[in-house]
């Protein structure tokens, strides 16, 4: 089993961080996918405490979930739209939903109707990234038909950044440009284009800025320092360690094979846990400081790590490695994976005790079990 720990003072931290950098705008607190993994109702509550004020999920079910932990004081908007016959739960959670196409504006528009009243929502241009939101064309048809958007009041006009972790990318000032023309031709609402990485762009952000990745300790853009705290570390439990002669294979497929004799730790962690099977004989772990490379495949609930270099009575002392912390980054796991920190922090699994860190002043620790 893994232990998670999460600081909520150093998410709190971040916050605050981002919050400063883009005033007067107002910093909002996205917390889709269970808050990246590591609660929602947990992070909407300390991120509450610091002044967030509004929450953006992906989906009508997260949107239900999350809705009783927070005050009645905050908006909680759904960024994937409206899926046919979710309206009356959407209504019923006090939800804002995104709208990204006509579909979704026709749906809402018709439960207005229904609800015989003017219902709030957000609605979304596509600036440039070819994902979500309205198209040129759709934009137009609602500046030539306002009636389109009947029954609805729109608290909110936004669209996303695709290269904003670039920031020297051309296209992150022609989505800026575009998304004001765009935003230009539909009621005049508040606006919001950044993310995380927007957030630390040069030029106006707006009315609203929604991080993400930052606020989790993630780098929100590539080639210059992460200024954010880490908030997560992870630790899984040695279970064993044994000495295996030059030779000898490790793990399934016997991949990691040495020319000389080495001591093998076997955690009890795996990728059903989360921890990708990228790493395969090429992550890496730390015990007690020390660097202890994974040898061969990472199992379902296993991983091999080479403690030769590690010194007999730091391992002996040691009943856990580090595999995020002071010594690896999520950022460099990421890397040796192939892939972002957003994969791996929202993969891991609820198989994890979890030990939270209260915001400096609100309390003690608390460890729970999965």
């Amino acid at each position: 089993m893994g232990l998670l720990t999460i600081d909520l003072d150093a998410l709190v931290a971040n916050y605050r961080s981002i919050a400063g950098r883009v005033a007067p705008a107002r910093a909002a607190g996205v917390v889709k996918a269970d808050g990246y993994g590591l609660g929602a109702a947990v992070v909407a509550d300390a991120l509450y405490g610091a002044g967030c004020r509004d929450f953006f999920v992906a989906l009508t079910g997260e949107a239900v979930a999350l809705r009783p932990a927070l005050p009645a004081d905050t908006r909680l908007f759904v960024l994937n739209g409206i899926a046919p016959g979710e309206e009356a739960a959407l209504i019923a959670a006090e939800a804002i939903p995104v709208l990204n196409g006509p579909m979704d504006i026709a749906r809402w528009r018709a439960a207005a109707e229904a609800a015989g009243r003017r219902l709030p929502a957000a609605v979304q241009v596509d600036s440039g990234m070819s994902r979500l939101g309205l198209a040129p064309a759709e934009v137009a048809e609602i500046a030539v038909d306002p009636a389109l958007l009947g029954g609805i009041e729109v608290v909110l006009v936004m669209s996303h950044f695709a290269c904003a972790d670039e920031p020297g990318a051309a296209a992150n000032d022609a989505q800026r440009a575009r998304f004001a023309e765009l935003a230009a031709m539909l009621p005049p609402a508040p606006r919001s284009l950044s993310n995380s990485a927007g957030a630390f762009l040069p030029g106006d952000q707006g009315d609203v800025v929604r991080p993400g990745i930052a606020l989790y300790g993630g780098a929100p853009q590539m080639g210059v320092a992460n200024p954010m705290r880490p908030v997560v570390t992870l630790d899984a439990r040695i279970v064993q360690v044994r000495d295996v002669p030059a030779g000898t294979g490790v793990g399934y497929g016997l991949t990691s094979v040495a020319d000389h004799d080495r001591r093998i730790a076997t955690l009890s962690y795996g990728y059903a846990d989360g921890w990708p099977r990228a790493l395969s004989n090429r992550g890496m772990t730390w015990v007690g400081g020390h660097a202890a490379p994974i040898a061969g495949r990472v199992s379902m609930d296993s991983i091999c790590i080479d403690v030769t270099g590690v010194p007999d009575d730091v391992l002996a002392q040691a009943s856990h490695a580090e595999l995020i912390g002071p010594n690896q980054t999520i950022d460099r796991v990421a890397e040796d994976a192939g892939t972002i920190a957003y994969e791996i922090l929202t993969g891991l699994r609820h198989r994890h005790a979890r030990r939270i860190l209260p915001v400096r002043g609100h309390g003690e620790a608390s460890t729970c079990g999965s």
